[in-house]
């Protein structure tokens, strides 16, 4: 797998949310490898989207679609400024990865120090203890990039329980070795998020 994490802000959510839905319609049949998105604008306006392709090779030819470019191109005139591009084939998956199923996303980025002690905490045993406490969580994956930093994306089956899910005091010792690792991400949550 290769994603595309693109980010940008905007001031005009709706009319964004307009071009979005045009690609999905319009563009989207003909892409090439294209494996599926995670797509969201946050209340206050920023941009996100984690593209999935089977390859880089895929992704450039999707890219150099003649109509590929024309809606992007048309599309960026919606951003307050050019959005950024992140590219990685090292991807760590959750679960089975990403959900449709999800009526609520949240997004982490942020950096470690020591990438393979912090991915050795997330042991088997932790993950089906993590599997069978939070049923609300439904998968997600982390894209990794060469200077250690990740952009991360879990599906959760709504906010209000992946709140509560938040609360249970199950995991408090592995959430501060996972701080220790993974240091303060920050944190995106996509409501209405347009999932492929």
């Amino acid at each position: 797998m290769f994603v595309q994490v693109i980010k940008g802000h905007t001031g005009d959510r709706a009319g964004l949310r307009g071009q979005l839905e045009r690609w999905r319609n319009d563009v989207r049949p003909g892409a090439v490898g294209f494996q599926g998105s995670t797509v969201g604008i946050t209340e206050d306006g920023t941009f996100i989207a984690l593209a999935r392709f089977t390859d880089e090779g895929a992704a450039k030819e999707n890219a150099d679609r003649p109509e590929q470019a024309a809606w992007w191109n048309e599309t960026v005139a919606y951003f307050d400024d050019e959005p950024s591009f992140r590219e990685s084939s090292d991807i760590s998956m959750l679960f089975e990865g990403g959900s449709n199923d999800a009526g609520f996303v949240q997004i982490m980025e942020g950096s470690v120090t020591d990438r393979s002690r912090a991915e050795a905490m997330e042991t088997p045993e932790l993950l089906d203890r993590l599997r069978r406490l939070r049923p609300d969580l439904l998968g997600g994956y982390r894209v990794w990039f060469p200077d250690g930093s990740y952009v991360e994306a879990a599906y959760f089956t709504s906010e209000a329980e992946a709140r509560e899910g938040e609360k249970s005091e199950e995991f408090d010792t592995e959430q501060e070795t996972y701080a220790e690792f993974f240091g303060e991400p920050t944190f995106l949550d996509l409501r209405e998020p347009l999932l492929d």
